[in-house]
């Protein structure tokens, strides 16, 4: 069948007042979204399929895996395309986050000379935060390789530097710097007050369990999506069964274990926005749940048991 891709913007619009046509495109008359923007891309080499967004005439939007014909898209319909700029993969976007704070972590704990102008001798605080810190990233690095699928293929190439700071800045260069710096070093009264050797293996065990419960909802939204599918279900199990999203209900208890362990005021920023960004993320979460599945437990909240 013959299709008509067209731009909504008023930059389209010839004399007339009507969208100037982009390209028109033959697919069959079973062809799904998927062939479309194939289609679409054989045509306009630049408009990758990730990079398009198709709608019809009353704004509906096309998603991947549905039938043109679930949308009543047939011979000499008009789609309405939408450049959205240059994408980057989901899996990459996450290497990138993660690998910026190993990088900040490991050069100023191990080349404080060059940072603070002498050599700083860690004290007992600074190894276990430097130990609890690089294996968050290195778990949030390999999970990304061997846990991870995403729903969502890429995203907009510039929000790459906005999501990147967050990490790269506040658990990064700023949370490296002043955890390690000569304030809490050995032989400082700062060490001394946070070098209880009871303390420290108390939080560091609150902060492995919500790492490790981490994990463990990480691999139960990875098992409820089959490879190469974007099948979507309701998730149960280990922490589900309270909240929506109990991944980032783990990540704000090991990182507030994190920062009262260490007093670190760089510490509590980062926790304090990061709960912000999470919750934000939770609620949107949560209410897609209740959207989707007319079924889901309305017992359940969004991001903290028995509260919000």
């Amino acid at each position: 069948m013959h299709i008509r891709i067209e731009k909504r913007s008023s930059s389209a619009a010839g004399a007339s007042g009507k969208p100037k046509p982009l390209l028109e495109v033959e697919v069959d008359d079973s062809a799904t979204v998927d062939e479309l923007k194939s289609a679409i891309h054989k045509h306009a080499k630049k408009l990758y399929p990730d990079r398009q967004r198709l709608t019809t005439a009353d704004k509906s939007v096309l998603k991947p895996g549905e039938s043109l014909s679930k949308h009543g898209i047939g011979d000499g319909s008009v789609i309405f395309l939408k450049d959205l700029g240059p994408q980057i993969g989901w899996r990459a976007v996450f290497y990138i986050e993660y690998l910026g704070p190993i990088i900040f972590h490991y050069f100023i704990y191990n080349f404080s000379e060059l940072i603070y102008g002498h050599a700083v001798e860690h004290s007992t605080v600074q190894r276990y935060a430097y130990i609890l810190t690089m294996g968050h990233f290195i778990k949030r690095e390999l999970e990304t390789a061997f846990v991870h699928r995403f729903s969502n293929g890429t995203m907009p190439l510039l929000n790459l530097f906005k999501n990147s700071g967050h990490y790269h800045i506040l658990s990064g260069l700023n949370l490296a710097y002043w955890l390690y710096s000569p304030a809490t070093a050995k032989g400082t009264l700062q060490a001394a007050k946070l070098g209880d050797p009871s303390m420290l293996l108390l939080y560091s065990g609150i902060f492995l369990f919500a790492e490790v419960s981490n994990l463990i909802t990480h691999i139960t939204l990875r098992n409820l999506r089959p490879p190469g599918t974007r099948i979507r279900r309701i998730p149960t199990g280990y922490g589900f069964n309270l909240v929506s999203v109990p991944n980032y209900f783990f990540e704000i208890i090991a990182w507030t274990a994190f920062t009262c362990m260490t007093r670190s005021l760089a510490a509590l920023l980062f926790l304090v926005v990061a709960t912000a960004q999470m919750y934000v993320w939770a609620v949107k979460k949560h209410k897609q749940y209740k959207r989707e599945f007319p079924d889901y437990p309305k017992s359940r909240k969004a991001l903290f048991p028995f509260i919000l």
